[in-house]
């Protein structure tokens, strides 16, 4: 499986993954820029992948559904469009062609419908990771994504990360914020200045670096524990508050 990232809009990636002369994509928010890569590398879609109902990610899906025939998977969630294939928590969406099985996780908290996609290594997260954050708390509650990134965190460790925009260097600036100590965070920022710099994505990371990195994923960690408290001027007592602390500090961050 091939995986290559899609820019779209300001600061999205739309991910096509492909095996021959076959692709599906994952959140589809802007038909053009799928058709053109689809052309650049000789490629028809098969499938599109959705993890939740935002224009950003839905947007193009009739267009390529038109064009090419392709077969939809989502959640099920009247906002999401027509969907052929409607997936919940513990699905397993087999593409042979593609030589992948994708185990669907539920994972509520950006929206109350939002899923992901974990397979051949690869998990495509939409906005509910991100590299080096979280996604907004739109319609969940922090107990909904604080359990939706355990989840993620117990994936394995080489699971590489597909998330659905570019904000690592503002995200890795808030994690600098609540953890300076951190010795792997400030390469990780030096790693990512490089690559921004060259022009390429920060993305895919992997799962060892949020862990090692991402303030949301180590609500745990003393340090990060401390700083919540500091920033909350009060104790916090549970995993699931220190990360409501730190969402609603990087909210204005």
């Amino acid at each position: 499986m091939k995986i290559y990232p899609i820019p779209a809009f300001d600061d999205n990636y739309l991910w096509l993954a492909s095996a021959g002369e076959r692709a599906l994509v994952v959140d589809p928010g802007d038909a053009r820029a799928v058709i053109r890569a689809l052309t650049q590398h000789s490629l028809h879609l098969d499938s599109i992948l959705i993890t939740h109902h935002h224009a950003d990610h839905v947007g193009g899906v009739a267009e390529l559904v038109s064009r090419y025939g392709a077969r939809v998977h989502g959640p099920r969630d009247e906002r999401v469009g027509p969907v052929d294939d409607v997936l919940g928590d513990g699905d397993q969406l087999e593409l042979p062609w593609l030589d992948v099985r994708f185990s669907v996780l539920e994972v509520p908290g950006h929206t109350r419908s939002h899923i992901a996609y974990y397979g051949g290594d690869a998990l495509f997260c939409g906005d509910t990771l991100f590299a080096g954050g979280c996604g907004r708390l739109f319609e969940g509650t922090p107990a909904q994504m604080w359990h939706s990134l355990s989840r993620i965190a117990s994936l394995p460790l080489h699971t590489r990360i597909h998330c659905a925009h570019e904000y690592t260097e503002a995200n890795l600036r808030f994690a600098l914020a609540v953890e300076p100590g951190n010795h792997a965070l400030r390469a990780r920022i030096r790693s990512v200045a490089t690559l921004r710099a060259a022009g390429r994505p920060s993305v895919p990371s992997t799962l060892a670096e949020e862990l090692a990195t991402n303030p949301f994923l180590r609500v745990r960690e003393p340090a990060v524990i401390a700083r919540a408290q500091e920033h909350a001027g009060r104790v916090l007592a549970t995993p699931v508050e220190v990360f409501e602390v730190l969402r609603a500090w990087k909210d204005v961050f």
